[in-house]
């Protein structure tokens, strides 16, 4: 280990070469003791894992040196009446906040209760948005209307890069001399970022070369990933999705010990005044909570959460009761590619029953996404009931969050 340490430090080596070397374990624990040297931090318990990392330096992470453990829970079970998911579910979630699985859970209770959440996707599609150059105000229309009127040739270019993505939409935008186009694609299982980004980029090859325009950048920040964004919340994003439970009076007050009326009062004043007040893009209680624990858990991408947050909470008092829904316009899940496939976050989406690719295309994405909207459901009804009993601050005092 010192010769391949004394070579880094004299520069004949560098440190993301070294599994050109050696194995991928041992160049992590040469890399890690290099780091260990510099800078005299002790990092044993970040070498300390489980995970088979051959596939991880190659797919997932540069210049590894370990791993670092967050715990994982589960709340449940969580009942969900999908298209793609039904029946009930563990749902894990990775956190370091105390309280929050034991909301969760406490929502969940209540919605399997209930019959399980009521959900479903509205629409399924991942974007991207190259930026071209154009020479004037006309050419910049004239070059979007081409876009406009040539969906057949662009969607031909752009499938012959994937065989399982398909663009399903084009929009087109200008701004001065800038023109951005907007593609959408159906990409199956896959979060579909990198599948997007190759499609788009072969597309907009054929937009130069008609149209004289100069494409600038591959993303032109109207797609829009991983910002807060209007247009996200607007068009959707990844899936569009949607949760909703109907709850008894008796049920309410029981599990959340207050009453439909209050719920409503405090979402309405909280989750909808409150937001719109803030200029906030999401109107809700703490969706992302829920979405980052989960997306830890289950190898998604955790920027993703920007965009998984934009979400509205409703609630409806009716006869008899509260129909309590989220609204999730732009969810970024896959259940291939990217962190799914590392062994301890595979695990977890096995334990949804949905690792890997569907029967048919996009059926377990799909089902993922469904599940993580009433995890989100159950999140939302637990807070919105804490604030409404007036238990918010003693349950977090009771869990270790004084």
């Amino acid at each position: 280990m010192e010769e391949y340490i004394q070579r880094i430090r004299d520069g004949s080596l560098k440190l993301h070469a070294l599994e050109q070397e050696m194995s991928s374990d041992e160049a992590i624990a040469v890399r890690r003791a290099y780091i260990e040297g510099e800078t005299g931090a002790d990092l044993s318990r970040v070498g300390a894992y489980s995970i088979d990392t051959e596939r991880v330096v190659k797919r997932n992470c540069e210049n590894m040196i370990g791993a670092v453990q967050v715990p994982v829970g589960v709340a449940g079970p969580l009942g969900v009446q999908g298209e793609y998911a039904g029946g009930e579910y563990y749902l894990p979630l990775a956190t370091t906040e105390g309280a929050l699985i034991a909301s969760v859970n406490r929502g969940c209770k209540a919605i399997t209760r209930a019959g399980g959440a009521e959900v479903r996707i509205k629409r399924d599609g991942m974007t991207r948005a190259p930026l071209f150059a154009c020479e004037s105000v006309p050419h910049a229309t004239d070059a979007a209307r081409w876009v406009d009127e040539h969906f057949a040739e662009l969607a031909a270019a752009a499938e012959k890069t994937t065989s399982h993505g398909k663009l399903t939409g084009i929009s087109t935008y200008t701004a001065g001399t800038n023109l951005f186009v907007r593609f959408e694609f159906f990409t199956a299982d896959a979060m579909g970022m990198n599948m997007v980004t190759i499609g788009s980029e072969t597309a907009s090859e054929l937009i130069e070369e008609a149209t004289g325009a100069r494409r600038v950048a591959l993303s032109g920040n109207m797609c829009v990933d991983k910002k807060p964004a209007a247009m996200n919340v607007i068009m959707g994003r990844g899936k569009t999705v949607s949760a909703g439970v109907f709850l008894s009076d008796e049920m309410v007050r029981e599990t959340f010990k207050t009453d439909a009326a209050t719920l409503a009062e405090v979402n309405t004043r909280k989750n909808l005044v409150g937001s719109a007040r803030a200029v906030s893009l999401g109107f809700n209680a703490h969706a992302a909570n829920v979405i980052a624990a989960v997306f830890l858990a289950c190898g998604q991408d955790p920027a993703h959460v920007v965009e998984g947050s934009n979400a509205m909470t409703t609630v409806d008092v009716v006869p008899g009761g509260v129909y309590v829904s989220v609204t999730l316009p732009s969810l970024q899940v896959g259940t291939v590619g990217g962190g799914t496939g590392i062994a301890t976050q595979q695990e977890c989406l096995r334990l949804l029953g949905c690792a890997g690719g569907g029967e048919h295309p996009g059926d377990n994405a799909k089902m993922f996404a469904e599940i993580i909207a009433a995890g989100v459901l159950a999140g939302e009804l637990s807070l919105l009931g804490a604030l409404g009993a007036g238990h918010l601050a003693r349950a977090h005092k009771q869990l270790g969050r004084g």
